[in-house]
Parts: C-alpha cells; sequence; structure tokens
C-alpha cells in the first residue's frame, strides 16, 4: 500500500512539474506563439485592429502590443522571460516532496494557497490592466486546475502519514 501510495504521488507531482516548466518555456517565444495564433485564427496583422471584434480582437491587440513593445522597448519583455524562470524555479522546488512526500508536504499546501490566490490577483489586477473578462476567467483557470492534482497529491501524502 506505502509503494502505490509513493507511485501515485510521484506521478502527480511530474505531471505538475511538467505543466510548471510547460507554462514557463511559453513565456519565452511570445512573440512567434502570437503570430502562429495569428495565422491558426486568420487575424491578419495588416488589418486594423477595428476590423475584429471578441476574442479576435483581443488575440489581434496582445499580438500587436508585443510585437510594437519588441521594436521599440524590447527590454519590457525581459519581464517575460523572469516569468518563465520564476515558474521553472518553483517546478524544482516540488523535488523535494518527489523525494520525501511527508517531510515536504509543506510545499504542496504552499502551492495549493498560491493557487486560490491567483484568483483575487486575477480579479483585481485583470480591470487594472483592461484585461477582458473571459480571459480573466482563463487566468483563474489555472489556479483552479492547478490545485487539482494538488489536493489528490496531498490527501495521498496524508495517507501516507499515517501508515509510514
Amino acid at each position: 500500500m506505502e509503494k502505490k501510495l509513493l507511485l501515485k504521488i510521484r506521478l502527480l507531482l511530474v505531471f505538475f512539474i511538467v505543466c510548471l516548466v510547460g507554462a514557463g518555456v511559453t513565456a519565452f517565444p511570445l512573440e512567434w506563439e502570437m503570430r502562429l495564433l495569428c495565422d491558426w485564427m486568420d487575424i491578419s496583422l495588416t488589418e486594423p485592429l477595428e476590423a475584429y471584434t471578441g476574442l479576435s480582437l483581443w488575440i489581434a491587440t496582445v499580438t500587436h502590443g508585443i510585437i510594437e513593445t519588441n521594436i521599440n522597448y524590447p527590454f519590457l519583455l525581459y519581464g517575460t522571460d523572469w516569468l518563465a524562470f520564476a515558474h521553472i524555479g518553483i517546478a524544482v522546488a516540488f523535488v523535494g516532496p518527489l523525494l520525501d512526500p511527508i517531510r515536504n508536504k509543506w510545499i504542496i499546501q504552499w502551492a495549493m494557497i498560491m493557487c486560490v490566490g491567483n484568483l483575487p490577483l486575477a480579479f483585481i489586477c485583470g480591470p487594472i490592466r483592461e484585461i477582458p473578462f473571459y480571459w480573466t476567467l482563463i487566468d483563474c483557470s489555472f489556479g483552479i486546475f492547478g490545485i487539482v492534482p494538488l489536493i489528490i497529491c496531498y490527501r495521498y501524502i496524508k495517507q501516507l502519514e499515517e501508515i509510514a
């Protein structure tokens, strides 16, 4: 039973680590990703923004903003490089619970708190930064979906603690 629980914990943690790293590395090639998304959504970057509505308008606006920032103020995107690094650094923290889940269960607790903290950040800063409400909900989904494997993992760790 102990080995089975340990395997489940480790699989959940590996999944969470891969997701964190994946989310992080996507912050590096933002302009390329947004151009790719525009191509996929048939958004022409030569058309005026007024030619679009809804999600297409938002994607076109963000893409233009990233392109213009890259041309005129490339140093600002250095912040997204640090965002990527932070995701990778946070992922490294989960090596502790991967190796010794009981001793390092506090990292899982901290991560669950961060997932919950994602919600007020999105709902407070989203409107301040003029982020569309539907995009704020997408941002919230990272905390909502992220907490699920963490809760399951934490429950498994508590079970492991009882039998160990």
